[in-house]
């Protein structure tokens, strides 16, 4: 190495520019240039800012993808060193959670909504207890059973205010249709909250209509048609003694 080479090193690497700048001139070198620490921290900031070296960066989704897999991995590694058995205690855990809430949703099926019951029988057009059972006897024939029991118990309730056995009325349920033709068709009173239930499951509940719902619905309508309805004078008036004072009025 010359003698002026080892001088510009120590003027560069000194820890006293003034004493290195002296240096270099003793020896006929020229002064080093000397830019202050902030200065050229400065000028390599907006160096690098400039787009040709941006160019490859990656998106603004792919940035927070990354942020979002480092965050998932910093949680997986907080939860794997507090969980005994470190990762794969872990994953034991989440692997029996995950059996137990497929076993639930085996066990109970999907949720459902609570049954509305008290939403309305009837739509706004009025329809004969034909006209529904013609219905419902189509919608059996297709397979919808969803279908083909809501209109037999339509059926079945309209055939009983056609019999003025049950007054007609706007937004009657089939639970009141049910509570209501009870009292003067007693012998069928739990065939028809039966009825009433199944067209509430169906049709608010969420269950799926069967050919065996539909079958109990048609038995039922047509017993209904062949049974002799209890005729009582007032509220309160014992059936039998109603009968009987009929039957001596008449003889």
């Amino acid at each position: 190495m010359n003698g002026a080479g080892g001088v510009l090193t120590a003027a560069l690497t000194g820890p006293h520019t003034g004493t290195a700048t002296a240096l270099a001139l003793s020896h006929g070198g020229t002064p080093p240039v000397t830019t202050p620490r902030e200065a050229a921290r400065e000028a390599a900031r907006r160096e690098l800012s400039k787009r040709m070296y941006h160019e490859n960066d990656p998106g603004l989704v792919q940035r927070a993808l990354n942020a979002f897999w480092d965050w998932v991995g910093r949680l997986f590694g907080a939860a794997s060193s507090a969980t005994p058995g470190g990762t794969l205690g872990l994953v034991v855990v989440v692997l029996a959670v995950v059996a137990v809430l497929a076993a639930l949703w085996w066990r109970l099926g999907t949720p459902h909504r609570t049954p509305a019951s008290s939403a309305a029988l009837f739509d706004d057009r009025p329809r004969s207890a034909a006209e529904h059972r013609a219905a419902a006897e189509a919608h059996a024939a297709q397979g919808h059973w969803n279908q083909a029991v809501q209109e037999r118990m339509r059926a079945v309730v309209r055939s009983l205010e056609e019999r003025a056995l049950l007054d007609p009325r706007p937004g009657r349920t089939a639970d009141e249709a049910a509570a209501e033709a009870g009292r003067s068709l007693p012998s069928h009173t739990d065939r028809l909250r039966a009825a009433a239930r199944d067209f509430d499951d169906i049709t608010y509940g969420g269950r799926s209509g069967d050919p065996r719902a539909y079958q109990r619905l048609t038995e039922l309508d047509r017993d209904l048609e062949r049974t002799r309805p209890v005729l009582t004078d007032a509220p309160g008036t014992n059936p039998s003694t109603a009968r009987g004072g009929r039957q001596g009025a008449s003889s």
